[in-house]
């Protein structure tokens, strides 16, 4: 990746347009990337597909002109499988299952920041406040509820105070989507705002319109703007046109996949030579390419042709750039995954370890929001199936031994003790409870509770069976 797009996705640096359009395409789907590329080749001449550009290639240039980068290696399913399968590892591979039959699961702002807050360091208190804060903002990514408001819903659990509450709310803002949790538009652009160096071109004077004056733009335009605040007009449209290019709705990023979306793999995980290995699927590696022919009509075009040529060439070059800098980032989180959570994909949900943003964030040298983003909607295809990357993820709670286990371990054990109950006699949450704590997992019955209504298990009286 090119060293200063590499560092925009993971650091505050002046962000142009092109670099915006880095970070947007980072967070797509692999079907919404497919439709972005369809649209970007149909409206830019100066894309084309790559089969299409090899071939032009072929036509006018000489030969072995057309050689283009190897493929990786095909992952050797059949081989990896069955010696994986012998193992106990359980589970269906998804080879022979048609995309159609993948579908993608629905994920709305509220599911995806509680994801979120159930993987930061927050203490309990503070976690349960995020819920409240987060059960209050709406699909815009608005809070909306005053304060005092989130305090009465969370009157007969504790008492909170609304500095307590605006605390938590600051850890709440600063999740992906960017400007999340703004009570108004001037808080949401600032929270945006924040994301740029300091110095960026008209970001101070950003900021200042944001608290106040911007609310009269479109009645006084610039020029009143630049009298009122004795500014160079030429410095208030830049700060206008900085605030222009943020998002007034953060919270419309998330949740405009339909439930009824084909899953496509981005990254394909497999074991070779017992090792795990990660490469970008075969439909996430870029497939489009400058065409040879229109860029060479550049030279010889009308200076009014060229100059309309040569705009399409500079977005189709950024646009190559985007991909590229998307394909790197997603396979350096990906490549930190498998690092840290082999035992999962060998073991299954019992071995995966907690892990959070910020940890994958501070190994792979990026903001824990371009993680969050690389990793959102986005799926692996492994011997265990079609697998959302967010599945690598999980908080922790402190073991008898020292160490951590993962909430999704400990469903899984809560799974597994009741598969194996006696179904005459089902075990209770409590007995649960002090069956985890006797493996070294002190768990408290009201979690265990939530743990098994989370996995959809009825309580133990529902479990009953008799003959």
């Amino acid at each position: 990746m090119k060293p200063r797009l590499q560092a925009t996705l993971g650091q505050q640096l002046v962000m142009t347009p092109q670099l915006r359009q880095a970070i947007r395409l980072l967070q797509l789907s692999a079907v919404e990337l497919e439709a972005e590329l369809v649209q970007a080749v149909e409206t830019n001449p100066l894309l084309d597909w790559t089969e299409s550009a090899l071939e032009l290639e072929r036509d006018a240039e000489a030969p072995g002109a057309e050689a283009e980068a190897a493929e990786p290696p095909e992952p050797d399913w059949a081989m990896e499988g069955e010696a994986w399968a012998e193992r106990g590892g359980g589970g269906e591979r998804d080879d022979d299952v048609p995309l159609a039959e993948q579908v993608a699961e629905a994920e709305t702002l509220h599911d995806h920041l509680l994801w979120q807050l159930h993987l930061s360091h927050l203490s309990p208190r503070d976690r349960r406040i995020g819920v409240a804060v987060i059960e209050a903002i709406d699909d815009d990514g608005y809070l909306r509820e005053p304060l005092d408001s989130i305090a009465a819903a969370l009157r007969d659990e504790f008492a909170v105070g609304q500095d307590e509450i605006v605390a938590v709310l600051r850890q709440v803002q600063r999740f992906d989507p960017v400007g999340v949790g703004a009570r108004d538009l001037g808080e949401c652009l600032r929270l945006q705002l924040e994301q740029y160096a300091e110095d960026t071109p008209g970001r101070a004077l950003a900021w200042q319109l944001a608290s106040g004056p911007l609310e009269r733009l479109p009645k006084i335009g610039v020029a009143g703007l630049a009298a009122e605040l004795r500014r160079d007009a030429a410095e208030v449209e830049t700060a206008v046109q900085l605030l222009r290019s943020l998002d007034p709705r953060p919270g419309s990023q998330v949740g405009a996949v339909a439930s009824d979306t084909y899953v496509a793999p981005d990254v394909v995980i497999w074991r070779q030579h017992g090792q795990w290995r990660v490469t970008l699927a075969e439909g996430m590696r870029p497939r489009v390419t400058i065409h040879r022919g229109y860029e060479s009509m550049i030279q010889r075009a009308s200076a009014a042709d060229a100059s309309y040529l040569r705009g399409h060439l500079q977005e189709a070059r950024w646009l190559l750039k985007s991909l590229e800098a998307r394909g790197e980032t997603l396979l350096k989180v990906a490549r930190c995954l498998i690092r840290q959570q082999a035992a999962f994909l060998e073991f299954g949900d019992s071995a995966l370890r907690p892990l959070t943003l910020r940890e994958v964030a501070a190994e792979v040298g990026l903001h824990e929001s371009t993680v969050s983003r690389a990793i959102a909607r986005k799926y692996a295809r492994t011997p265990r199936g079609t697998i959302p990357l967010r599945a690598f993820f999980a908080s922790g709670i402190e073991t008898g031994a020292g160490g951590e286990a993962s909430s999704t371990a400990i469903q899984a054990m809560i799974r597994r003790l009741i598969e194996s109950e006696n179904p005459r006699k089902p075990l209770s949450d409590a007995r649960l409870a002090e069956t985890l704590k006797a493996t070294g997992v002190p768990v408290a019955r009201r979690t265990v509770a939530k743990y098994r209504e989370a996995m959809s298990i009825p309580s133990s009286q529902d479990r009953i069976r008799i003959g």
